[in-house]
């Protein structure tokens, strides 16, 4: 039996809306996550990445690189950790892009416990 406390499970939150980061944060904080909040696919980029369970959350539709293009240069970087990406009606090619690079879709307006349970199944 270990006697190890349980690892801090984080959540790495990219969006550059101000207002709706301090909000997701402050309810991913309450459904118990640790979060970094960060304003741009860049700073993401330019990151130190916390040790896992960690799980990104990317919106797609942030000014400079959008979230799916933050994070094909981190699957070019050999960065596997769990994503989730958060937008309004994706298209198609969006879908098709984020399956290809192991992103889960989770549709605005953020409803219910929908990104808590995204996330809580992508760290499963």
């Amino acid at each position: 039996m270990s006697t190890l406390p349980p690892a801090i499970r984080t959540v790495v939150l990219v969006d550059d809306d101000s207002a709706l980061r301090l909000a997701l944060t402050f309810m991913l904080e309450l459904d118990g996550f640790a979060v970094t909040a960060l304003e741009s696919g860049e700073a993401l980029l330019q990151a130190a990445l916390p040790p896992p369970p960690v799980c990104l959350v990317l919106d797609q539709n942030l000014t400079g690189l959008t979230g799916l293009e933050a994070l094909a240069v981190l699957r070019a970087r050999r960065e596997q950790l769990p994503a989730v990406l958060i937008t309004s009606h994706p298209r198609t090619s969006t879908r098709e892009t984020a399956a290809a690079l192991g992103a889960v879709i989770v549709e605005k307006p953020l409803m219910g416990e929908s990104l808590s349970a995204a996330i809580n199944a992508a760290l499963s």
